[in-house]
C-alpha cells in the first residue's frame, strides 16, 4: 500500500493521550524558517501516521503572539503532514454556542497584527485564494465523527481572530458580534493562511471554552474557569481525533477542493528572477511547483 501521508494535529498538551497511539517519539525538525515551538510527537493510530504539535510549546511557554507559525507549518510539510487538523479554544460571540460546543470553522476574519503572514516575499511573489480556507473534506469527517460521538458542535462558523495574549474588551466583544463572527480566538491566523500556502488540507475544530465578555453573565474572563472547561473540552477532542483520524488518511487524491493544488497559479514572479536564498528556503513548502522534478 502506497505511504498515503501523516495527519498533522497543532493543539495543546492534552491532545497526545490518545488511546491507541503507537511508536510515539518526540522528534527535533529543522526549518529555515526558525525554531518550531516544540519538538514533534510521530506516533501511529492504527495503521495511519500521525503528527502533533504543541503550538504553544510543552507546558504551554509561547504566546500567541509570539508563535513561529511559519515554521511549524513548515516543520509539519518536511514531517509529512499532507492534512492538519488545528484544535484551539475559543470564545464563543453567540448565545447558542455555549462553552462545551465545538465549531468546525468555515471562515476566518483575521485581526492580528502580527508577522510574517507568509512564506513568500520580495523576490519571490505568490497570492493564494483564501476564498474557502478550510477543507469541506476533513470538516465534513470532522462532523460526521462528532455527530457518533454525540458531542455538541456545529459545522460551519466564522472565527474571528484577534492579536492577544489580552482578551477582547467589551467594546470589542460587541464590534466582533456585529462583524458577523461566532467564535474569538488568538491563534488560527496566520496558521490557516500559511497552511494554504503549504498547500496541506486544513481544518480547524474550534472549542469553546467562554462566552467572552459580552455576555452579562460573563463580562470578564477568568482563567480559571477557562481552564476548567478546557480540561473537558479536551477529553471530547481527543476522543473526536481517535475517531476520526483512521478515517482521514493522507492524500492519495487530488484534494477535491483543491487545497493540494493552491500554488498551481499563485506564483507571480518570473522563474529568471525569484530570489534564489529564497527558493531554496521553500524547499518543503512550494518545491513541487518551483523546483518540478526532471523527467529522467
Amino acid at each position: 500500500m502506497a505511504d498515503t501521508g501523516a495527519i498533522g494535529i497543532v493543539g495543546g498538551t492534552g491532545l497526545y493521550d490518545l488511546d491507541g497511539l503507537t511508536d510515539q517519539r518526540w522528534v527535533r525538525i529543522d526549518s529555515p524558517f526558525g525554531a518550531p515551538s516544540d519538538e514533534l510527537l510521530f506516533g501511529k493510530l492504527g495503521a495511519q501516521r500521525v503528527v502533533f504539535l504543541p503550538r504553544h510549546g510543552r507546558g504551554h511557554r509561547i504566546p500567541p503572539d509570539e508563535i513561529n507559525y511559519r515554521a511549524n507549518i513548515d516543520a509539519l510539510k518536511r514531517a509529512g503532514a499532507t492534512s492538519v487538523v488545528s484544535v484551539s479554544a475559543v470564545g464563543s460571540l453567540r448565545a447558542e454556542l455555549p462553552p462545551g460546543t465545538f465549531v468546525l470553522v468555515d471562515q476566518f476574519i483575521d485581526r492580528t497584527l502580527r508577522g510574517p503572514k507568509s512564506f513568500f516575499g520580495t523576490g519571490l511573489v505568490a497570492h493564494v485564494s483564501m476564498a474557502h480556507p478550510t477543507c469541506g473534506r476533513l470538516r465534513g469527517q470532522l462532523a460526521t465523527a462528532a455527530g457518533e460521538l454525540a458531542l455538541p458542535h456545529q459545522a460551519g462558523g466564522t472565527y474571528v481572530v484577534m492579536e492577544g495574549p489580552q482578551f477582547s474588551s467589551l467594546a470589542e466583544s460587541r464590534m466582533h458580534i456585529g462583524l458577523g463572527a461566532d467564535v474569538i480566538g488568538m491563534t488560527n491566523m496566520p496558521e490557516a493562511k500559511l497552511a494554504r500556502e503549504a498547500e496541506l488540507c486544513y481544518a480547524t475544530v474550534a472549542m469553546v471554552t467562554d462566552f467572552d465578555c459580552w455576555h452579562p453573565d460573563h463580562d470578564h474572563v477568568q482563567v480559571a474557569d477557562v481552564i476548567k472547561v478546557m480540561t473537558a473540552n479536551a477529553q471530547h477532542a481527543r476522543a473526536l481525533l481517535a475517531r476520526v483520524i483512521p478515517r482521514l488518511g493522507g492524500a492519495v487524491e487530488p484534494c477535491p477542493h483543491g487545497c493540494d493544488r493552491a500554488l498551481e497559479s499563485a506564483v507571480m514572479t518570473a522563474p529568471e528572477v525569484r530570489d534564489p536564498a529564497l527558493v531554496r528556503k521553500l524547499d518543503a513548502v512550494a518545491g513541487r511547483v518551483l523546483q518540478p522534478a526532471v523527467a529522467s
